[in-house]
């Protein structure tokens, strides 16, 4: 079975082409600038030269037919017909409620993705034209969605819900929903079997650290809770996030500053975090090295981020009752030697100890802990569009495709 895994955003459209058989990449690739002067597709097919075309590409229905058009090119293509596509699987942000698992989409999910839009305005919609224009370029193939909150849905209401009017959530469905969690997910799936244990046996912290960060506690196989929110805002300070503060600061800075609800919004997500703090970028690497010439304000931004993921850790131990494996993943988990190292100092007392040695890797899946540690603790690549194509292929298999 071969599934095209399909990321969309408002003016970009991510790609995968993955064979089941193996769980092989055939290509992979970037639509940009759909919509805007510039539009141009980087294609990359395995075991050949990446491919680079400019075009216009007035929305995503023409985004898509770039891509098909690219994996069945003679030349650089990796199909001969795009019939050899069985399924496609679709990245959406938010699945609310509504969904908890993965979904064949027909009217009900198509509709209920873009009512979800009210809750994810900047990525729904964009989940919304990949549908639209994925169902046109390749008819009655089937389709999938798979949720990025769909694997928080197993937290209990005391961790999901705020301490505000319970009319309200239920009225406006506000509440902790939780991100990333395809990517938690994967990397607790595939660190149990790398265990050799049942994940039902293990309480696992999984961090998800790059410009975009989160944490989950998994229990039994089970999100019980993790720490984005409401929105990815909430949680761990990020690249130019604010994360969790005090709600009374929102006010005050608007009245500070004349802000508007929108431009506090923007405030918080686009200036605030690691380069609001640092004043250099929201690029880790950029403000690590910045601390290590003697920039103050950059080692409070690192020192900020090591000491909220410790402090989520700690809780999420303490939820759980117990840690038997701590994971790090994503561009700064998978590829910082000295923030997994700051992160696991001073976590003796949760049994987490990391070899030096042992940690000097990127990008690969290995046990980082000291062997005498009661922790163990890994470091496992992320592989979402894996996981997405993984979730496609089993709804596809009930259907007796």
């Amino acid at each position: 079975m071969k599934i095209l895994v399909v990321n969309c955003g408002s003016s970009s459209i991510k790609y995968q082409l993955i064979d089941m058989e193996n769980e092989q990449v055939m290509a992979k690739g970037l639509v940009e600038r759909i919509g805007i002067p510039g539009s141009v597709i980087t294609h990359r097919p395995e075991g050949k030269d990446k491919v680079v075309i400019e075009a216009e590409m007035k929305n995503h229905t023409v985004g898509i037919k770039y891509v098909i058009d690219c994996l069945t090119h003679p030349e650089y293509g990796v199909i001969k017909d795009m019939k050899e596509i069985d399924a496609t699987g679709h990245r959406v942000a938010h699945g609310g409620e509504l969904f908890s698992e993965p979904e064949l989409v027909d009217q009900r999910v198509f509709e209920g993705v873009r009512d979800l839009g009210r809750l994810a305005p900047l990525h729904n919609p964009a989940s919304v034209m990949g549908i639209e224009a994925t169902e046109e370029a390749l008819p009655g193939v089937p389709m999938v969605t798979v949720f990025d909150t769909a694997f928080h849905q197993t937290m209990p209401p005391k961790a999901f819900l705020y301490g505000i009017p319970y009319n309200m959530y239920k009225d406006y469905a506000i509440r902790s929903y939780g991100f990333h969690g395809t990517s938690h997910k994967y990397v607790a799936e595939t660190v149990a079997k790398e265990i050799g244990k049942p994940i039902e046996d293990l309480k696992i912290i999984t961090c998800h650290l790059g410009n975009g960060a989160s944490i989950t506690a998994v229990d039994g196989g089970k999100s019980v809770d993790t720490s984005m929110g409401f929105t990815p805002l909430g949680g761990l300070i990020m690249g130019t996030r604010c994360g969790d503060m005090d709600p009374a600061v929102v006010p005050f800075i608007m009245e500070k500053e004349g802000f508007t609800p929108e431009d506090m919004n923007q405030f918080m997500n686009k200036k605030c975090g690691v380069e609001g703090i640092s004043g250099v970028s929201s690029d880790f690497r950029d403000v690590e090295e910045a601390a290590n010439n003697g920039n103050e304000r950059a080692r409070y931004a690192l020192d900020m981020f090591i000491y909220r993921v410790q402090r989520y850790i700690g809780a999420y131990t303490a939820a759980m009752n117990g840690l038997d494996v701590l994971v790090f993943t994503a561009g700064i988990g998978e590829n910082s030697i000295t923030m997994r190292e700051e992160i696991c100092k001073n976590m003796d007392f949760f049994g987490i100890t990391i070899d030096p040695e042992k940690n000097n890797i990127r990008g690969e899946i290995k046990e980082i802990s000291q062997d005498s540690g009661r922790v163990k603790v890994y470091v496992v690549p992320t592989n979402e569009e894996l996981m997405i194509a993984r979730e496609t292929k089993a709804i596809v298999e009930k259907l007796g495709k």
